[in-house]
């Protein structure tokens, strides 16, 4: 006995709706990239000279020069900034994680790239690790040679940058940095070198993948708290506070922390010598802006190694803090972030642990 009509139609809806759920599935992610300006978007007269003009290309002129880059995903490219890397602002900073926060909340976004120049990669990238309210990937990529150099390095960087963005296995990892084939999370990488292409490394936790043309390789998940897990709100914050970084060295003067102090820092870091020491001079002028509210974090010039809390100075008796981990630079972007409300120094203290 032959099926009736309409459970023959039945059928086939049926069997279309399968096909139809299987070709979703393997569409194309929708990335957006977000251009603030930088080397990757710089240009100069000629192709092997060292000066150049930061931000002078458009970002679907760099779109344009990357072949099968749209392959990859669905693009689409705004320009947030257009400047080099050295005067990436607050304001900057602020307006670009509000937007991507409002692009992965929708359903038509599935990851975000943003390009920018490598002088301040690390310290937006952390700020944006401490911002984002999603687990959607988050990428942010550069390069050390303007789009006219010769051997130019940002098309293979913006198309491994994207490759990364449309990877599933990218989410959950916080805010990444793609340069040079290394994938990087932002709470361990540092710029090393003034102009090699290898600038950027994870000297302390070393990378979390890598990237060979579009094919991907996770090695590790950071553990410390970000995105999602992160108390930091900047949703209706439009001015951070100001916090300064005063750099050891032999002799150093203690008037510059006084200076910070009368010219309104809310907070000091100090970059100092070793783990994270200064002068006998300098630790007095510390205890001074200490007692008077203002917080002191303890970080170090040096590249690698852990600042330690009352290991050479009596953080407990004189009310500063231990950096760990993070970088005279970092420090400032997580201390401005904590003094976005009352906190304790021993609630500071705790931050710079997790975070």
């Amino acid at each position: 006995m032959k099926p009736p009509y309409r459970s023959w139609m039945s059928f086939l809806l049926l069997l279309l709706a399968s096909y139809q759920s299987a070709f979703s599935q393997g569409k194309k992610p929708n990335i957006v990239i977000l251009a603030t300006g930088g080397t990757i978007a710089g240009a100069a007269a000629s192709g092997t000279q060292s000066a150049y003009t930061s931000g002078a290309v458009t970002i679907d002129a760099m779109l344009n020069s990357v072949p099968g880059i749209k392959d990859l995903a669905t693009l689409t490219g705004e320009q947030i900034a257009n400047v080099g890397s050295q005067d990436i602002s607050f304001e900057i900073m602020l307006k670009l994680a509000k937007r991507v926060n409002e692009l992965l909340s929708t359903n038509q976004v599935d990851g975000i790239v943003i390009t920018h120049g490598t002088d301040t990669m690390e310290e937006t990238a952390y700020f944006l690790n401490l911002t984002v309210k999603s687990e959607k990937p988050v990428v942010m990529v550069g390069s050390m040679r303007p789009s006219t150099a010769v051997s130019a390095d940002g098309p293979l960087n913006l198309y491994n940058a994207v490759a990364v963005a449309a990877d599933p296995n990218s989410g959950g990892r916080g805010v990444l940095v793609v340069m040079n084939d290394w994938i990087h999370a932002a709470h361990s990488l540092t710029k090393t070198s003034t102009t090699s292409v290898q600038t950027f490394m994870s000297p302390l936790r070393g990378l979390v993948g890598v990237t060979a043309y579009g094919k991907d390789d996770f090695y590790s998940n950071p553990q410390w708290k970000h995105t999602t897990a992160s108390e930091f709100d900047v949703s209706s914050v439009r001015e951070m506070p100001r916090v300064d970084i005063v750099f050891g060295c032999a002799d150093m003067s203690p008037d510059l922390i006084d200076a910070s102090v009368n010219n309104g820092a809310k907070g000091i870091v100090i970059a100092g010598v070793g783990n994270g020491n200064m002068n006998q001079a300098s630790v007095d002028a510390a205890a001074r802006a200490a007692k008077k509210g203002v917080i002191v974090v303890r970080s170090s010039r040096v590249p690698t190694g852990l600042v330690g809390r009352n290991v050479e100075v009596k953080d407990d008796e004189l009310g500063f803090i231990a950096s760990d981990e993070l970088n005279p630079q970092k420090s400032r972007i997580l201390l401005m972030l904590a003094l976005l409300k009352p906190r304790s120094v021993d609630q500071i203290q705790t931050l710079f642990t997790a975070y």
